[in-house]
């Protein structure tokens, strides 16, 4: 279990529990689940999808592909974005997206 202070105030508990891959439409690409908690007594599970739209233009951009623990990465990067932008624990019951925006941020942040 780790430990992630939001700029929202909360502080929030979190694990990893696994990926599989989603298909929605015409979106498709990696979900990662993680559970979580505010208050270490009530446990949901998050879905971080990671689309292969959303990384497709950075991987055109620099002639490759991102690894399996990249994409990791991202999707643990875009959920601490989600707990530092949902004002509010009940917000963190939505999927977070990776959106395409913010894959160039992340990876410069991450050095990869």
């Amino acid at each position: 279990m780790k430990t992630y202070s939001a700029q929202s105030g909360y502080v929030y508990q979190y694990y990893y529990e696994g990926q599989r891959p989603f298909h929605s439409g015409p979106d498709h690409g990696i979900e990662f689940v993680f559970s979580l908690s505010h208050d270490r007594k009530a446990w949901h599970s998050i879905s971080v999808m990671v689309s292969d739209s959303a990384i497709a233009v950075w991987e055109q951009a620099h002639a490759r592909a991102l690894s399996a623990t990249e994409r990791y990465a991202l999707a643990k990067m875009a959920l601490f974005q989600a707990f530092d932008e949902r004002p509010a624990p009940e917000q963190m019951k939505e999927p977070v997206r990776l959106r395409p925006a913010d894959v160039d941020g992340i990876i410069e942040s991450l050095g990869l």
